[in-house]
């Protein structure tokens, strides 16, 4: 089998879908691995060192016109469907709740897609995700503190406060991975800090280990009611593989102090703040209702050495399942794997992207 390792194109994307360890570890099984060219080294990843695991390298085109599997992190764009074929997989973060468009020429293109963001585990875990997610919530208090400053176009609040001055107000909805890790740095820096969610264990949970914050019921009045005062609204709801629900309107926004922030980190699944739209790390704000948003997909690129590691030493053991038995064999016997695959072959296989969209699925066993 032939693994393909393309150099990410999305603005400001820096990380890279494997590390060289991981093509020597695959090398091993006696794969064949293609990097292209200058693919790792946004992540401090030389060719020299994907040549040295056993990697050839290549160029784009010969990349996607000999590998069995391209292993990336984003979704491709749409320079990069023509270069996929028939039956050839693509293993990445593919999102496709957020982007009808992407779906359907996916489907066109009739791959098998595994959008890596819902494998999931017996336990319920999510072990591609949860990496990603734990980089996206630290670093979205830490994004949103730096667009806090004057400078910046903020409030001029510092998070931590001092002596004399009240610490900022941090609004984290949603108390999962993004946003258990959002409430450990947002208390760690000293802020006052309320969490909504609408699990009551997990509130719990969140009030038992952090003395000091403030937990509730999310519900639409008392989302309004938080945000009358905050400084930084950090978006961490998601439901995996459907597109994210909407819980922050317009009108709600309107009412967020001028200079505030909003850091959506569920925009990679359509957000859920209804004023959210897509930025990049080229240009990551604008300016709404007076209010600072911060819609980049990709925030873990930041951190691209870390996250790309922590991507890398997850996705491996998958990988291997794909080499040792084959795409179909490794699917049979693995319902993790089965877990991820939204595209097969033409045919959508995801029932949460497919209610998100509105188009019908089959399920994979039917497919197989």
């Amino acid at each position: 089998m032939i693994f393909g390792v393309p150099k990410e194109i999305k603005t400001g994307e820096n990380r890279v879908g494997l590390i060289p360890d991981g093509a020597s570890a695959l090398r091993k099984l006696g794969q064949t691995i293609l990097v292209e060219r200058g693919a790792g080294e946004k992540s401090g990843f030389t060719d020299s060192e994907y040549a040295e695991a056993g990697a050839a390298l290549v160029s784009r085109q010969e990349l996607f016109e000999r590998a069995d599997i391209v292993v990336k992190v984003k979704e491709p764009l749409p320079k990069e469907y023509s270069l996929l074929r028939p039956g050839q997989t693509l293993f990445g973060f593919l999102h496709l709740a957020s982007s009808k468009k992407l779906t359907l020429a996916l489907l066109e293109r009739k791959i098998i897609g595994f959008g890596i963001e819902t494998v999931q585990k017996k336990d319920g875990s999510f072990p591609l995700l949860a990496p990603m997610s734990e980089i996206a919530g630290k670093l979205s208090v830490q994004v949103g503190a730096h667009f806090l400053e004057k400078n910046q176009g903020g409030r001029g609040v510092l998070l931590s406060g001092i002596s004399g001055a009240r610490p900022g107000k941090v609004v984290i909805l949603g108390g999962g991975t993004v946003g258990r890790n959002a409430l450990q740095v947002a208390s760690g820096m000293g802020a006052r800090v309320v969490v909504l969610d609408v699990n009551h264990k997990l509130l719990r949970s969140i009030r038992r280990q952090y003395r000091g914050v403030k937990v509730a019921l999310s519900s639409a009045k008392r989302i309004e009611k938080e945000l009358k005062n905050v400084d930084l609204l950090i978006g961490a709801v998601l439901v995996p593989g459907a597109k994210a629900p909407t819980v922050v309107t317009e009108a709600m926004v309107r009412g967020m102090p001028r200079g505030s922030v909003i850091v959506d980190v569920a925009i990679d699944q359509g957000g859920c703040i209804e004023t959210i739209r897509p930025t990049t790390h080229d240009s990551p704000i604008y300016v709404h209702h007076g209010v600072l948003h911060y819609g980049v997909q990709n925030i873990p690129s930041l951190v691209s050495r870390t996250a790309t590691r922590a991507l890398s030493s997850q996705s491996l053991p998958y990988l291997k399942q794909l080499a040792r038995f084959g795409i179909e064999k490794a699917l049979q016997k693995s319902a993790e794997l089965r877990s991820g695959v939204h595209l097969w072959k033409g045919q959508l296989a995801h029932p949460s992207v497919a209610k998100s969209l509105g188009l019908g699925s089959f399920s994979l066993r039917e497919l197989l």
